[in-house]
């Protein structure tokens, strides 16, 4: 691992107004831009190392039909979880939407139902549409104490004819991570209905300080024998762009349904780039990470300490660099981050898009220098004064 530096380097206003990716052309060049998962940080340096040896190679062909990323991860699946995964149980593909899409084609059939869990990613609400599929909301529970999934529902819509569970786990927007229980209840409800779980776990090496992220696969041979999981270097690296995602099985039985199900041209999908990086990242990427989540953590403190009176952050995230933010003690209406936009100059994520139910709610990208979540804050208070 030499040459990586154990501290992330965030970039300051100037110099990420001149980048072209989507958080930083979708708005007016005066508005703050956070709501995109995007971060605004440099590259970690073997990524950058392994990107810039690529170019000077002119290796920007297809992607890679090598085992290097498969096994790389699987070394990083040990190291940081404890998570034994078999590389030939790992299959390339574009990104994680992509992956869950046709892991869903590829495990059930048209017309099927599966369960969603919000407040949640907002493509979840849309693949059924795009798979020929049918979706079924069973909100995540919610307290003082945390989130836990509601298997009183979950079951009520197995019962009903529900082949799948969609799960989030590092959970997007609310940054909660599924205990082992409460992943192992899940296993048994599922398998008791022939079942399966597709568990999107992109967000996981953004697990914080002091909180375990337990991979799906490993807590029970009912979770190995019906579920998939699908991993990427995306977030935790700052790779979206470059496309690569990884679906993960752990059973013979599953990994005969995916190969028989999967179009032959997922893996083709993926980007060389994106193999070539994630393959760093989870190679040799461990120290700079470390110093990310440390920071990462910091700016989660910062914004609960810094919201304005009426706003809060009803749990505290576990993971992700999204702040999950109940903005409704603040008066803005139906949408608070349309106002915030017009107003503020503060592009915040929507929070019905997570879920109906959640309009008064924002979500809020802590991926960024302090000094531009203390902007975002102060923007955010000055629509109130």
């Amino acid at each position: 691992m030499s040459g990586v530096a154990a501290h992330v380097e965030w970039l300051d206003l100037p110099h990420l107004r001149a980048r072209r990716s989507a958080k930083w052309t979708l708005y007016d060049p005066d508005v703050l831009p956070m709501p995109v998962a995007e971060m605004d940080c440099l590259l970690a340096p073997p990524v950058a190392e392994a990107l810039n040896r690529a170019v000077a190679l002119g290796d920007t062909g297809y992607p890679s039909f090598g085992r290097g990323l498969h096994e790389a991860f699987a070394g990083f699946a040990g190291r940081r979880w404890g998570w034994d995964v078999d590389p030939d149980q790992v299959t390339l593909c574009g990104d994680v939407s992509v992956g869950m899409m046709a892991a869903i084609s590829a495990l059930l059939s048209p017309g099927d139902a599966f369960i969603i869990m919000p407040p949640v990613y907002p493509p979840f609400f849309r693949w059924g549409g795009e798979t020929g599929m049918r979706t079924v909301e069973v909100p995540l529970r919610q307290s003082d104490s945390g989130y836990a999934l509601d298997l009183d529902g979950i079951e009520r819509e197995l019962r009903a004819g529900a082949k799948a569970v969609l799960l989030c786990n590092p959970h997007n927007p609310v940054g909660w991570v599924h205990s082992r229980e409460s992943l192992t209840a899940l296993a048994d409800l599922v398998s008791g209905y022939d079942a399966v779980v597709l568990s999107d776990e992109i967000h996981a090496p953004l697990t914080l300080p002091g909180h375990t992220f337990t991979p799906y696969l490993t807590v029970s041979d009912a979770a190995r024998q019906q579920g998939i999981a699908v991993h990427a270097a995306s977030k935790a690296w700052n790779l979206a762009g470059l496309k690569a995602a990884l679906i993960v099985s752990a059973s013979d039985v599953m990994r005969d349904s995916l190969s028989r199900g999967l179009p032959y041209e997922t893996p083709w999908h993926a980007g060389q780039f994106g193999y070539l990086a994630s393959e760093a990242a989870y190679r040799d990427g461990d120290p700079w990470l470390d110093a990310l989540v440390t920071d990462l953590a910091a700016h989660h403190q910062q914004v609960r300490d810094g919201l304005p009176a009426g706003s809060r952050v009803a749990v505290p995230a576990q993971a992700t660099f999204l702040s999950w933010i109940d903005a409704s003690g603040l008066d803005l209406g139906d949408n608070p981050a349309a106002k915030l936009l017009a107003e503020a100059r503060l592009a915040v994520g929507i929070g019905s898009e997570f879920g109906a139910r959640w309009g008064d709610h924002i979500r809020l990208n802590v991926g960024t220098g302090p000094e531009i979540v203390a902007e975002g804050l102060r923007r955010l208070g000055s629509v109130l004064s």
